[in-house]
């Protein structure tokens, strides 16, 4: 089984743009879910996947990943998807011998921005980087998925 283990935390300030890259622009939407799980299309760059990921609440959850043909992904995406679309920018900074990645959202949920830090065992010990914010892994608004149906806009 495919564990995905990942801690989201809000940002305290903007400190991390000083060592981002140049990010990579992300459309994702749902085809739907039920209370096991979800079932996401997401396109970046050239590329697109299918995301299979359990709806367990906190740290830890199954989660599938298979890349498809990009004409596909589109084609799902307007026929198949909830609305709205997930839009959003992923910036990656390296800490400390970590990854870290953070979302800045746009369009109904303009104003979030989100980091998220994949980890390999759920106590796994990480340095927290001074831009980093509150730990929002159990609150499921911040959960993509909620964002579909309650943006932040509405908050």
């Amino acid at each position: 089984m495919a564990t995905e283990i990942e801690r989201k935390f809000l940002l305290a300030n903007d400190n991390w743009r000083q060592d981002a890259d140049e990010g990579i622009h992300m459309i994702q939407a749902y085809m739907g879910s039920n209370e096991k799980n979800s079932i996401r299309i997401r396109i970046h760059d050239d590329s697109a996947n299918l995301n299979i990921k359990s709806k367990t609440l906190g740290i830890q959850r199954s989660e599938y990943e298979y890349s498809i043909p990009l004409d596909d992904a589109r084609e799902i995406l307007a026929s198949l998807c909830d609305k709205p679309y997930i839009e959003k920018t992923r910036f990656h900074v390296i800490h400390d011998q970590h990854k870290w990645e953070i979302d800045v959202f746009s369009g109904d949920n303009e104003g979030l921005v989100v980091a998220e830090l994949e980890l390999n065992s759920v106590d796994e010990s990480f340095t927290r980087p001074d831009w980093l914010g509150e730990d929002v892994s159990d609150d499921p608004r911040y959960y993509n998925i909620c964002l579909v149906n309650h943006p932040y806009k509405d908050w």
